[in-house]
C-alpha cells in the first residue's frame, strides 16, 4: 500500500505532560480542561461549530513507539488483539476522543474532558452527532462489566518501549 502523508491541523494542549496517571478515556477524563491551538489558516473552518457541545478529535499519539498485535490493555487483565482494544500501540499510531466544546476565541478551542498528552498534535475534528455515532445496539464483547468502572482507571507505564523510554500518548 501507499504511505500516507498527514500534516497535524492544530495541537491539543492538556494538564498532562506524562501519561502515568491520566486518565485513559475522554468518558473518564471529566472535568480536566485542554485548548486547542488550531493553525490560524484554518479558522474559517470552525465556522458554526460553537453550536455543537461535543467533539470527536482525531490525533496523532505521538509519544508512542513501537506496535503490538496483542495487548493487555488498561480495563482487563487479559490480552486481546490490538484492535479489539483501545491501546496506543497501534500500528498507526491514531488516538481518538470525544470531548465537551467550551468555547471558541480565534483559532483557540476550549474543551474539557481531555485524556491525551499535552502537545499532542491534531489531524482532524468532527462534530459528535449523537443519531450518526451513537448504535443502541452494539455489542461491547470484552467490555461488558468493565466500561462502569473506567472513571477509576488510570494509565501506567505498560505500553512505554522499555529500550526508548518514551511515554506513550493517550490509552
Amino acid at each position: 500500500m501507499t504511505p500516507i502523508s498527514l500534516a497535524p491541523i492544530g495541537v491539543i494542549h492538556t494538564p498532562f505532560s506524562e501519561s502515568d496517571g491520566m486518565p485513559v478515556q475522554a468518558v473518564g477524563a471529566t472535568g480536566y480542561r485542554g485548548v486547542i491551538e488550531l493553525r490560524p489558516e484554518l479558522v474559517e473552518g470552525l465556522r458554526d461549530l460553537e453550536q455543537m457541545s461535543h467533539l470527536i478529535l482525531i490525533y496523532h499519539l505521538h509519544r508512542m513507539r513501537g506496535t503490538a498485535l496483542t495487548v493487555t490493555p488498561y480495563m482487563d487483565d487479559r490480552q486481546h488483539g490490538i484492535f479489539a482494544t483501545r491501546s496506543p500501540k497501534r500500528p498507526n499510531a491514531i488516538g481518538l476522543s470525544t470531548v465537551r466544546l467550551l468555547g471558541i476565541r480565534g483559532n483557540e478551542l476550549h474543551i474539557e474532558d481531555v485524556d491525551m498528552l499535552d502537545g499532542t498534535p491534531l489531524l482532524d475534528i468532527k462534530p459528535y452527532v449523537p443519531a450518526l455515532d451513537d448504535r443502541a445496539d452494539a455489542r461491547i464483547g470484552w467490555y461488558d462489566g468493565r466500561v462502569g468502572h473506567v472513571a477509576d482507571v488510570r494509565s501506567d507505564r505498560r505500553f512505554v518501549t522499555p529500550t526508548d523510554g518514551a511515554t506513550p500518548g493517550n490509552p
